[in-house]
């Protein structure tokens, strides 16, 4: 059995596959690979690793309906045609749960930087303009008892509100699909419609799937309706937020702040206005990116490979 990889995933998962006797292919170039490449980098493979944002459309599984399984390097499955591949009947599976307190951990630090300013204190350490010590500007804001509304209270999204719960003492209100009762016993969540979300936030914080429900879900209609002096935070998916909205409600002082490690589109340009505003903070989607999520990561894209390619229902799917 062979199984091309679209990028770098960790060893320990590539040990996996070779020791059950799978055959690997890999990208090796510096970019990602086009829509057209990876359809002719599967014709002669028996399953596929997608990694990195690929198109797993219509197109692309037509073309290589004779895969037995795809496993993503992600827990978002937004760039596949879930119908189409359950139509030719082909598993895809994901990597759920094993990420949760790394991308929390990147959502807090977000917060946290905007709050203080520091990504764009630091710079001005580097661009050499550390001067004398004044006690007035570029003031911060404290975190300290303020409200955290979290926009998709799952399993990051919880430790997320965890993380802020025991940390700031922060009030944890929250808007989902569906009540979270589990949650709201756990950390004392309060269930909110998603206009009281925006409007009771001092922090937003979005954890939640990119779909044709939530895509532009924060655009200037939203961002008008939060506070002045509040802080949205996005690890989940570029596409939640309107990024010329968002840019135009920081500069018209509508919002706070915002930190990002996701972006629409993505990667961002250098140009970006929001790389230059003070009370910003970007990162280059790095939510899971440490050593021991991404091996358990490729542990479960391993898992769900050899399950799918022996005829077996995977372990970790998406349907």
């Amino acid at each position: 059995m062979k199984v091309f990889i679209s990028g770098n995933i960790a060893q320990v998962g590539v040990k996996q596959l070779e020791d059950h006797g799978i055959e690997i292919s890999r990208w090796e170039e510096d970019r990602q690979i086009s829509a057209d490449e990876l359809i002719e980098a599967c014709q002669d493979q028996d399953a596929l690793v997608s990694v990195g944002p690929n198109k797993i459309n219509a197109k692309f599984l037509n073309a290589c309906k004779h895969l037995k399984v795809i496993a993503l390097h992600s827990v978002g499955f937004d760039q596949v045609d879930m119908e189409e591949a359950k139509k030719l009947n082909i598993p895809v599976g994901n990597t759920p749960g094993v990420l949760s307190g790394a991308t929390a951990d990147t959502a807090f630090l977000l917060m946290l930087a905007v709050s203080r300013k520091a990504f764009y204190l630091h710079k001005k350490i580097i661009n050499g303009d550390w001067h004398n010590y004044e006690p007035t500007p570029e003031l911060g804001i404290e975190l300290n008892g303020k409200t955290l509304g979290v926009f998709g209270l799952g399993k990051i999204g919880l430790e997320m509100a965890k993380k802020c719960a025991g940390a700031f003492q922060m009030t944890v209100i929250y808007h989902n699909r569906s009540r979270n009762e589990d949650a709201e016993k756990e950390i004392d969540a309060k269930y909110v419609s998603f206009d009281e979300l925006l409007a009771q936030s001092d922090v937003i914080s979005v954890h939640t799937a990119l779909t044709d429900e939530t895509k532009d879900k924060f655009s200037m209609e939203a961002f008008k309706k939060m506070k002045p002096k509040s802080i949205f935070v996005n690890t989940a998916r570029g596409g939640i937020h309107n990024e010329k909205d968002l840019i135009q409600a920081l500069e018209e002082k509508m919002i706070w702040g915002a930190g990002l490690d996701v972006t629409n589109p993505e990667p961002m340009k250098k140009d970006n206005p929001l790389l230059n505003m003070d009370s910003v903070a970007v990162l280059p989607h790095i939510g899971s990116a440490t050593e021991e999520t991404r091996d358990a990561m490729a542990n479960l894209i391993a898992e769900n490979i050899i399950a799918g390619l022996d005829g077996e229902k995977l372990p970790h799917p998406i349907w």
